[in-house]
């Protein structure tokens, strides 16, 4: 008998493939005020999140309530945040995009207006301002990967970098070190190819190239890994149909 397949495995769930949620601090997300309203907020702490790289800022808000967001470089505690339309652009502020000023860095920025914060989320990440279109009521901002977007102007964003930077320029070093790392977000770790494997541990695994990834249809889960009843897989060689040029 072989060993049962990861698929399977992760499939059936368990304590050790469930996501520790009861470890996690926040999902960090913006709160919603009153359009035109301005709200102070004051740093009391920087906390550790096992399900992110970027520290998060616990805030005190003017209105008691506690609330967590992903901290700025340079941010400390005891440092009096500003969330609104008209606020000093000073690193950890939190304004709208039409308020951002052509070239500058912000983080943490929405997709669309009001769903919390989408790009731009992870350690020593940001995102440069480019251009306002004022006609079409949009601003163009520039991502790490060159890439351009057209997003509205109501989407908010935070001032700066998000903190954590440079975290990727030490390595690992140690398997355990990398263990624990995706085991505290419940990430399969690490990743072995199929064709590895021996017959009795994977349905690819064997001597050669091990068995074909095809599976019919209708595979129960536990078997289906690879490609489900296609009609081909890889790239097309020859030369190209001019009905595919055209396209």
């Amino acid at each position: 008998m072989g060993t049962i397949i990861i698929s399977q495995k992760r499939g059936k769930g368990g304590p050790i493939y469930r996501t520790p949620t009861h470890r996690y601090v926040s999902d960090a997300k913006y709160p919603q005020i009153a359009q035109g309203d301005m709200m102070r907020a004051q740093v009391i702490e920087l906390v550790h999140d096992p399900s992110k790289d970027v520290l998060l800022a616990k805030l005190l808000a003017d209105n008691k309530k506690e609330i967590y967001l992903l901290a700025a470089e340079g941010m400390k505690v005891g440092q009096t945040i500003e969330y609104g339309k008209n606020v000093a652009l000073e690193i950890g502020n939190i304004t709208t995009l039409e308020n951002v000023p052509d070239s500058a860095m912000v983080f943490d920025v929405e997709l669309t207006p009001n769903d919390g914060g989408r790009l731009a989320r992870t350690s020593g990440a940001f995102v440069s301002v480019i251009s306002h279109d004022e006609d079409n009521g949009t601003v163009e901002i520039k991502l790490a990967s060159k890439r351009t977007m057209s997003l509205s102007k109501e989407c908010r964003a935070t001032f700066g970098i998000a903190s954590g930077a440079g975290r990727t320029e030490k390595p690992l070093k140690k398997a355990g070190t990398a263990h624990y790392k995706w085991h505290s977000r419940n990430k399969g770790w690490p990743v072995v190819r199929g064709t590895a494997m021996s017959a009795y541990d994977h349905p690819h695994g064997g001597k050669s190239m091990g068995k074909s990834s095809m599976r019919k249809r209708g595979t129960p889960p536990g078997k289906y890994v690879g490609h489900r009843a296609a009609s081909r897989v890889g790239r097309k060689m020859g030369k190209m149909d001019k009905s595919e040029e055209k396209q």
